[in-house]
């Protein structure tokens, strides 16, 4: 029995709020904080159980420090912009309570990230007793965990990881995001950056291209090598690891469209003067764009997200695929969500039940494959996020 605090009432919030609610005895008492209000209203009403709701800045440390000390929960589930993701640990640190969040802390005025924000906070953490789980959501989160799985099951050792992350869903709009439009073009526009032969390299942004054959009749579909934050985490705590990358797939119509946006210079972070104004062009673009909750609904096709793994099982060499396929149509029905707000939110959900069992405990600042992926992989059937393994 035990209380969260989960701030961000986006598409992922609001299914980590629906995922808690239907395990009360975990999930026993749930406050759902936004700075927008009428968000987490509009969730409260989906909800067969009640649920406290509360404004909050989450960039105010002192505001949420408080928001904490009001509610006394266990354990915040941070699933606000990855701008806030200080600001939350720091409240955490004044308050003595437990994190949890879905993505490496981004500096707004800067296009990069980075975990080399959060690792500093391991001792303090350490220091004042508690715990913080970075990155449990699908990619960064499942992928961590899948490879964690298939060390403790299928390989001695692993050499390379391949994290693939198909979204073969129509969403029936000219052009949008499935998660914040200023978060996603950011990832998109920076350098590739990929792990080989125990080195890091870069590539320019969107040149690198590999047509994969999804599985179960998804078919072939054009990836892009990118950059993600737990390739930082993989090369350190999976052993003898040498080549790591990353790839999503992009349609033709979304990385042209992106490429005419950074040419006219929409995908600034810095302010330029628009008749007197300082007018931010990400910004103003997130606005114009569709919200990515406004998909969910007929959003048809489906994701495929999973990695392929290579190396040596009892001096052999040994590769597996292992994936999970999400349907756009069953996430809506069930929470009225698109895929890709589903697969980051029942993940979260998870960390967080696991965190508050003890099944999952340690002082200081973790990442997913650090812990038994078992329990992990059990949970992901039974809530939603089947998945497959299979031998190549």
């Amino acid at each position: 029995m035990s209380k969260v605090l989960i701030i961000g009432a986006g598409g992922v919030g609001s299914v980590v709020v629906q995922k808690c609610a239907q395990l009360p005895d975990v999930f026993s008492e749930i406050c759902l904080a936004s700075r927008t209000v009428e968000k987490c209203e509009q969730i409260q009403s989906r909800l067969s159980r009640p649920i406290d709701i509360a404004h909050i800045d989450a960039n105010n440390t002192d505001e949420v420090a408080a928001l904490v000390n009001r509610t006394n929960p266990d354990l915040i589930i941070n699933v606000a912009l990855p701008y806030q993701d200080l600001p939350i640990m720091d409240a955490c640190l004044a308050t003595g309570v437990d994190y949890l969040d879905t993505a490496n802390y981004e500096p707004e005025d800067e296009v990069t990230f980075s975990y080399s924000w959060q690792w500093p906070y391991d001792q303090p953490f350490r220091d004042k007793g508690i715990m913080a789980l970075l990155g449990c959501g699908f990619d960064p989160g499942v992928t961590n965990i899948f490879c964690a799985y298939a060390l403790k099951h299928y390989f001695d050792e692993i050499h390379t990881i391949d994290m693939l992350d198909c979204n073969a869903g129509d969403h029936g709009r000219p052009f949008a995001t499935n998660f914040n439009p200023e978060i996603n073009l950011r990832e998109v526009t920076l350098p590739a950056k990929y792990y080989e032969d125990g080195d890091w390299k870069t590539a320019d942004a969107m040149t690198v291209r590999w047509d994969f054959d999804f599985p179960e009749g998804i078919g072939v579909h054009p990836c892009y090598l990118m950059y993600h934050e737990e390739m930082e985490c993989l090369a350190k705590n999976i052993p003898g690891v040498k080549n790591i990358r990353f790839w999503m797939h992009f349609s033709d119509n979304y990385i042209n469209t992106v490429r005419v946006l950074q040419n006219v210079g929409m995908t600034r972070v810095d302010p330029v003067d628009y008749e007197g104004h300082p007018v931010v062009p990400m910004r103003f673009l997130k606005h114009v764009l569709p919200e990515p909750s406004s998909l969910a609904e007929g959003y048809e096709g489906k994701t495929c997200i999973g990695c392929l793994l290579e190396g040596e099982k009892d001096g052999r060499n040994r590769k597996i695929y292992i994936y999970n396929i999400c349907h756009h149509k069953d996430a809506y029905a069930e929470a009225k969500a698109q895929a890709v707000s589903y697969t980051t939110g029942v993940p979260a959900m998870i960390g967080a039940k696991l965190m508050l069992q003890n099944v999952w405990r340690g002082e200081g600042v973790f990442h997913p494959e650090q812990f038994d992926p078992d329990p992990f992989m059990d949970d992901l059937n039974k809530h939603g996020l089947p998945w497959v393994v299979k031998e190549l």
